[in-house]
């Protein structure tokens, strides 16, 4: 967050820790009147710093009680692969994240389905969709630790 003063940080520490605050409050706790602070909170998603504003939920009790990490590894390069592989992603809703990657996975999955049977229809999908040289998954056990709010210290940079 390069370019951004302490009040910047403070501001948008509070919206990621819980974006439902009044202003009032954001105001109060980054030192500054509310029109101040409304000025900066607008500025900040004019630049782009602040993407959004959602409610987080619970994925078991929203019946997605299955998180799986997909290494997938390309059979090419090309320009047409990766549009496939977009598209293919793109059409499939849970499948939450998708990260290009350096190293021996060229592609990072962060997958929600309900269950195995889920999964394997998921799975026949993007394999259906699109060539895939290897497909490594991982089921995770237990969510130990999650956050959206990135670590923003308060100290100016």
């Amino acid at each position: 967050m390069t370019g951004l003063d302490l009040i910047d940080r403070k501001i948008v520490a509070e919206l990621m820790r819980d974006a439902t605050l009044p202003i009032a409050q954001i105001a109060d706790k980054a030192g500054l009147s509310q029109t101040p602070c409304w000025k900066r909170i607008q500025k900040l998603e004019a630049l782009g710093v602040l993407t959004g504003r959602v409610a987080l939920a619970d994925p078991a009790k929203l019946g997605f009680g299955l998180t799986i990490f997909v290494g997938i590894e390309a059979p090419d390069h090309s320009p047409d692969w990766r549009e496939a592989f977009a598209r293919a992603v793109d059409s499939i809703p849970e499948i939450m994240e998708v990260y290009r990657m350096a190293g021996e996975l060229d592609y990072l999955l962060r997958i929600a389905v309900a269950d195995m049977a889920a999964y394997d229809a998921l799975y026949k999908r993007l394999t259906d969709a699109v060539p895939i040289k290897n497909v490594t998954s991982h089921f995770a056990m237990e969510r130990m630790k999650f956050t959206t709010a990135y670590p923003v210290d308060t100290k100016s940079r």
